[in-house]
């Protein structure tokens, strides 16, 4: 039977009754610095690309002699041979007509640092 009166002992030691003291601060003033730093980094990839649905044939130039109805096939001679001339033919059938890609990175780094002052 010792060992009940040791338990007893401990646990009334440990239950006893508890007491509070009220805190009061002893500084009369005071500051607190905070720095904040973040980095945003962000990628943008914009593609474009532009179709045709149509087809389309033009022919330009100068001292060319152009039949009335232009096509891929025709035959186009000199007004005047041996003089200078200047001669374009384009073509463009159904499908894409230009692809455009501009990949871009942005970063923004910040810093920020505050400040705050107390007094009592």
């Amino acid at each position: 039977m010792k060992y009940p009166i040791t338990i007893s002992f401990i646990v009334g030691i440990l239950c006893g009754p508890a007491y509070s003291a009220s805190v009061v601060p002893n500084f009369t003033r005071g500051a607190v610095t905070s720095e904040t730093t973040s980095r945003t980094e962000v990628t943008e990839i914009i593609r474009q690309v532009e179709y045709t649905t149509g087809s389309s044939y033009t022919v330009t130039g100068t001292n060319i002699s152009f039949p009335t109805n232009p096509s891929p096939n025709s035959n186009y001679s000199l007004i005047t041979p041996g003089a200078p001339f200047q001669f374009s033919e384009t073509s463009l059938s159904p499908g894409i007509a230009t692809e455009t890609q501009i990949e871009r990175t942005t970063i923004v780094d910040s810093f920020t640092t505050s400040v705050s002052v107390f007094t009592q």
